[in-house]
């Protein structure tokens, strides 16, 4: 299937490893023009070399999420570079766990907060690009703890949030053809991720957990980063507001 990506303009947060780097890879692979960034100035120095090998033109910024002028600054600039701007993916998290305010400020700064900044920095050139091309998109990754607790987290109340920005968004700019859609993984595996981590440390926790899921493994990074550019795709031109849960049937909740 064409995703008629090609030569589209597309900046993509916190895309350095797991999630992100799929789908920065993905896009790439597809013809796009792509811009990452993320605060470990190493990290983004070889995903741009590793991503330049695709032939197509890639930037990289060393950017804090949760430095709210300097994110907003370096989406302006770089979609300025870059000639405009037909596709956003909001993946930065603070990934924090627990109830502690630490964990609160850390996932409103990034998670929240950060979409919020992106959204409105990326505004006024997927504003153009939807004017001119007929579709622009912005996909936020989400979770599936955004819907499913036992116990007070601020991850998954910070998550829940991202999907209500989406869906007014989408609702308040569905006239300009700009859509706003979410993602929410499941359980993901790669080396040095989360559950990555948690196999290593704590292997009772992962037994358990790899055995909640139905298909009997967890998703990959490609697996999220699939579902993330058809949705980002000119072919989902139609769809916008919605929640897309890629959890391999791990959650029990039916969504009318």
């Amino acid at each position: 299937m064409d995703l008629k990506l090609k030569s589209k303009k597309a900046i993509i947060t916190g895309a350095t490893r797991g999630i992100g780097r799929a789908i920065a890879e993905t896009l790439a692979a597809e013809g796009a023009d792509i811009a990452i960034c993320a605060r470990n100035k190493d990290q983004v120095e070889e995903a741009v070399a590793a991503l330049k090998k695709s032939g197509t033109n890639v930037i990289g910024g060393v950017v804090d999420i949760a430095d709210g002028p300097a994110l907003q600054k370096w989406i302006v600039d770089t979609a300025t570079a870059m000639g405009g701007l037909d596709i956003v993916v909001n993946n930065a998290s603070a990934l924090a766990q627990g109830n502690k305010e630490d964990a609160w400020r850390a996932c409103f700064e990034i998670d929240v907060m950060g979409a919020q900044r992106v959204c409105e920095a990326a505004f006024p050139f997927l504003e153009k690009s939807a004017a001119k091309h007929g579709d622009a998109s912005v996909v936020i990754i989400s979770s599936i703890s955004a819907a499913e607790t036992s116990n007070g987290n601020a991850y998954g109340a910070m998550k829940a949030s991202q999907i209500h920005l989406a869906k007014g968004l989408a609702k308040e700019h569905a006239g300009k053809h700009i859509r706003y859609n979410i993602v929410s993984p499941g359980t993901v595996y790669f080396k040095g991720g989360v559950w990555g981590m948690v196999e290593e440390h704590m292997p009772d926790l992962f037994k358990a957990t790899m055995a909640r899921n139905p298909m009997g493994r967890m998703a990959t990074p490609q697996d999220i980063a699939n579902a993330t550019v058809f949705l980002s795709s000119p072919n989902s031109s139609f769809t916008s507001g919605i929640n897309m849960v890629v959890d391999g049937a791990l959650t029990s909740r039916v969504n009318f």
